[in-house]
């Protein structure tokens, strides 16, 4: 899971169907991506960012909770 992008995005109110809607995918992909039953692309995480968090770094982002 995803949890500091997560969390980030509820922080700042932006919804996953917002989210998806920046990336051009479906809000239960974008779900499943968050939820680390599927995985983001470097583009997409560039794009969340650049978008919402410019301040942070991709690192802080994508840094996934232990499993």
């Amino acid at each position: 899971m995803y949890l500091n992008l997560k969390m980030a995005l509820v922080e700042k109110g932006v919804s996953i169907e917002e989210a998806a809607t920046l990336l051009g995918i479906h809000r239960n992909t974008f779900s499943a991506k968050i939820n680390g039953k599927a995985k983001f692309y470097i583009d997409e995480l560039c794009k969340i960012r650049d978008a919402y968090f410019p301040q942070k770094t991709l690192d802080e982002l994508s840094e996934k909770a232990a499993a």
